[in-house]
């Protein structure tokens, strides 16, 4: 089998897989383009590391096709295709220096020393490693283990790169400083990344494109602007980023928005694929920097809402306001929160209907509010 689509790296048609009775991924289908970077993103559980194993080679697909460049490799063994993994364990050999360690593939193949050496040169130079070639790994950071484990990993020239949760063993500010080494490599060498992550803020910040997964089921999959701003799912809607959802009921839904009832007000929202009918009741959902306090001028929704909390978050306030049996949050700029308010106070929040979205309430089932998100 092959694909008439030449751009096309990977791609995955129909694939299920199943553990006895569990299933671990539902019907798949995703095509990643060559050169691109693709994060598989989803909560511990949804099928994002069993798909990346199975584009490896690493597990089989109970049923479905797996194309690598246009070729069917569903029962290729791993060490026949031509990608290459890294796991979150770097699985540095300590009893070598880094230049073996990245030589080591190479040696593999029984390509000689002589005929490596310019390889290994350019890699270390890439993952910014040169000069360090002859130290062992006891004698380097996490942060430089994983940049030679990239570079043992690239050395070979892969046509793709697997990585799951690559950073997850790093600290905060160093995963911070490791995803944008990730993203230059990448588009230095052209190479097609797929990256494991159950981390949104990594996702969207290195990602050309995005598979946000729950219980085995590709939920969305778009640009990191897309799943940020027009998630098709309540679950996408609360696993990437913050989101105020608030409960009312429709009044009527028009080809381009619905009405909806919440309390005493009347809110507009953005169509979406889902048909609504008058008394149906929904989520309202908008993002807290998209809503406005007090604002300026008048906004398509506006509301009355008692304020009861304010938080203060380094370059931002969070306020969370009441309205009626709901809680509604804005995110501030320090700049912005010039005006103090004190909780108790009536404030009236804003925000235009194009930063509104409307789901159908049995979504609320399907919200996933991470504490570690």
């Amino acid at each position: 089998m092959s694909n008439s689509n030449t751009d096309v790296e990977i791609e995955l048609i129909n694939i299920n897989k199943y553990f006895q009775d569990f299933v671990a991924v539902s019907n798949v289908n995703i095509q990643i383009k060559q050169g691109e970077f693709f994060s598989l993103l989803g909560p511990s559980g949804c099928g994002k590391t069993t798909t990346l194993r199975m584009i490896a080679g690493l597990e089989t697909p109970t049923s479905g096709v797996i194309l690598l460049e246009g070729k069917d490799v569903t029962n290729i063994p791993a060490y026949k295709r031509n990608v290459n993994t890294v796991f979150q364990d770097y699985a540095i050999f300590p009893h070598m220096t880094l230049y073996d360690n990245i030589y080591f593939p190479l040696k593999m193949k029984g390509i000689s020393r002589k005929q490596a050496d310019p390889k290994i040169l350019r890699m270390l130079k890439i993952v910014s490693m040169e000069g360090l070639e002859k130290r062992f790994s006891s004698q380097i950071s996490g942060g430089q283990r994983q940049r030679v484990a990239l570079a043992r990993a690239l050395v070979n020239e892969p046509k793709a790169l697997l990585l799951d949760e690559p950073l997850g063993a790093l600290d905060f500010k160093l995963r911070v400083a490791m995803q944008t080494v990730l993203k230059d490599i990448q588009t230095k060498l052209g190479i097609t990344f797929v990256y494991v992550t159950h981390d949104q803020t990594e996702a969207i910040t290195m990602s050309d494109r995005i598979a946000v997964m729950r219980d085995g089921i590709t939920q969305q999959i778009g640009s990191p602007d897309e799943i940020y701003n027009k998630p098709k799912t309540a679950f996408v809607a609360s696993f990437i980023g913050e989101m105020n959802f608030l409960e009312g009921k429709v009044i009527s839904s028009t080809n381009g928005e619905v009405k909806v009832k919440m309390d005493e007000y009347e809110v507009y929202c953005e169509k979406n694929d889902n048909n609504y009918n008058p008394g149906d009741d929904v989520l309202v959902c908008v993002r807290p920097e998209k809503v406005l306090i007090n604002p300026d001028s008048k906004q398509v929704n506006e509301v009355k809402c008692k304020l009861i909390r304010v938080i203060f978050r380094g370059d931002d306030y969070e306020i969370t306001t009441r309205l009626s049996g709901n809680e509604l949050k804005s995110s501030v700029s320090v700049v912005e929160w010039g005006k103090k308010h004190s909780p108790g106070e009536v404030i009236t929040m804003g925000w235009d209907i194009s930063n509104s979205i409307v789901y159908p309430i049995e979504m609320k089932e399907k919200l996933l509010i991470m504490e570690n998100k």
